[in-house]
């Protein structure tokens, strides 16, 4: 159950909500609940809940497509399609632990918040993977976007656009996602002792290498410290997934690619698993109570993010995606982002969450807010001073 202070409408039908969103009443858009703390929205008037809008709408796995409403919620997912040897393959995260969250996440405020797992630099962001959406628009109207096949035509894609829009845009109503058959296997190849700028080396290698690494990360010394590693020194890990005999023989191979780098062990089958979980979720800073930072940045400089800051880091997605736990002010986690190409989201702490847009940026943002919700009536301030 959610705390909530304000009026909770819970509609169970698209036509609910259209009816509920032309009030004009400004509404924080929620699911589970779990990503309510990073943009906090200001000035709403009631709280619309899509938790009883839970249900799968149709799946078929010979087609690889799946299609629920968006207060589904993520395990439940996750447990039907893996019967059938399917996975969502951009890696979902659900981050409750390292939010401090009660509720469960659901398919809906996944997708809002673009949130993808270790897997994304190959599977691809949780945005492609959408096939198509219905949704509300903060005019009320009903719309939608894609469709329920792999292969659509081509146009505009608004579809992907909801992806990552923190519900600002539209309020989802139905989504259809691709899933991709799971793994037989996996093997992780781990290197020990490797500073920073030797270990974004080392992955960037990896990821050249015809061997298909699914998973790229690097656990600096006082990250790999803590639990649940307990590594007495930086540890890099390079996943390679699939059938087991070219899981073997690619692993092979990327040890030899990467022998100049020091002899690598291995993590076979379920603590290959155990150990990507950790870090999609970002385990080793579950009890650190500094802000908490997520940082994009083109891969080949990522790893210089933390560079200078005080905090300590994990690095994920071959250095393209850095958790930085810092007390170092906000315009110099923001100004050391903006300086690598990339930009900084407060997931937990006090602040803004969101970069700041300027420039021509933020007048096509302006535009495209304008063109879906011209009277800001779904999460009103979740993107303050953008």
């Amino acid at each position: 159950m959610l705390a909530l202070d304000l009026p909770v409408e819970t509609p169970a039908t698209p036509e609910e909500v259209a009816k509920i969103v032309a009030k004009g009443r400004p509404l924080e858009i929620v699911g589970g609940g779990t990503k309510r703390g990073i943009g906090a929205v200001e000035g709403a008037k009631a709280v619309l809940s899509l938790a009883a809008m839970d249900k799968v709408v149709d799946y078929q796995p010979e087609e690889l497509v799946l299609t629920v409403q968006p207060g589904a919620k993520l395990a439940t997912l996750e447990k039907l399609v893996a019967a059938e040897g399917q996975m969502l393959a951009f890696e979902p995260p659900k981050l409750t632990r390292l939010l401090g969250a009660k509720g469960q996440p659901t398919i809906g405020g996944v997708l809002a918040a673009g949130l993808s797992g270790p897997r994304r630099l190959r599977a691809g962001a949780a945005r492609d993977h959408v096939l198509g959406i219905a949704a509300v628009t903060g005019r009320g109207e009903i719309v939608k976007a894609g469709g329920k096949v792999v292969k659509n035509v081509t146009g505009y894609d608004l579809a992907k656009l909801m992806a990552g829009s923190w519900g600002t845009l539209c309020v989802l109503t139905e989504v259809t996602l691709k899933v991709l058959p799971a793994p037989k296997t996996e093997t992780t190849l781990m290197l020990f002792g490797l500073a920073d700028d030797r270990a974004a080396l080392a992955m960037q290698h990896a990821m050249n290498a015809p061997t298909e690494v699914s998973g790229a990360a690097h656990l600096p010394a006082a990250t790999a410290a803590r639990a649940p590693l307990k590594a007495q020194m930086p540890v890099t890990a390079l996943r390679i997934e699939g059938f087991e005999a070219s899981v073997a023989a690619r692993a092979d191979a990327l040890g030899q690619t990467l022998r100049a780098f020091g002899r690598a062990e291995r993590l076979d089958g379920a603590h290959s698993a155990e150990f990507w979980a950790q870090i999609g979720e970002v385990e080793p800073f579950w009890r650190d109570r500094r802000p908490l930072w997520r940082i994009s940045a083109p891969p080949a400089v990522g790893w210089r993010a933390a560079d200078g800051l005080d905090g300590d880091a994990l690095f994920d997605w071959a250095c393209g995606l850095v958790w930085l736990a810092s007390d170092a002010p906000p315009s110099a986690i923001r100004a050391r982002a903006r300086e690598l190409g990339g930009h900084a989201t407060l997931y937990r702490g006090d602040g803004s969450a969101f970069e700041p847009l300027d420039g021509p940026l933020a007048a096509l943002s302006a535009r495209v807010k304008a063109a879906f919700d011209p009277n800001g009536v779904l999460n009103p301030g979740r993107f303050a001073g953008a």
